[in-house]
């Protein structure tokens, strides 16, 4: 039994949730999204309630049943108040610089790396250090932050790269000299 599958979710009055066969589009005022929905996996909305349920036991199905409802209610916050992912870059030389929907990120390479935005994906760099990262698709934002903290990531001697803000990283100790 899923504990969150079985949650109903609140749809705000902002949102309308249509459905089309398998196909459930959320419309709010930041934007639109589409969810395909898996074979055995029912959506039902009435009363600004959506109830995801399940029509089979196997496991595949009790898998999709969760994630499917986990998607909707990320969609419907979404499109309200978009996600954001902070970033912050460490080291000489390290920046970001935004210029429209272009991102270019000088780490220590001989070139800077140049990252175009993926539609409904916005860059705010409010100092050359820290980087926001906001969209209304939950999984659009996490592999946008994702593919640029692997342009360089944080190594565990001196602290240097690309990391989320706040984000812990354990220092190991350096080389000792013998006497």
């Amino acid at each position: 039994m899923s504990r969150i599958g079985n949650l109903p979710i609140t749809i705000p009055s902002l949102v309308t949730l249509v459905q089309d066969g398998q196909v459930v589009t959320v419309t709010g005022p930041k934007g639109s999204l589409v969810l395909n929905v898996a074979h055995k996996i029912k959506v039902d909305v009435a009363d600004s309630q959506v109830v995801v349920s399940r029509l089979s036991e196997d496991k595949k199905t009790k898998a999709n049943h969760g994630t499917t409802r986990a998607h909707l209610a990320n969609m419907i916050s979404g499109v309200v108040t978009p996600w954001t992912k902070d970033m912050e870059i460490r080291g000489t030389g390290y920046k970001f610089q935004v210029a429209g929907n272009k991102l270019t990120v000088h780490a220590g390479y001989i070139k800077p790396v140049i990252i175009t935005a993926l539609e409904g994906i916005t860059f705010v760099s409010t100092d050359e250090s820290k980087l926001t990262i906001s969209g209304i698709d939950k999984v659009i934002v996490g592999q946008t932050a994702s593919n640029i903290r692997k342009i360089r990531k944080p190594e565990p001697y001196k602290g240097k790269g690309i990391r989320y803000l706040n984000e812990f990283i354990k220092l190991k100790a350096g080389k000792t000299a013998k006497a």
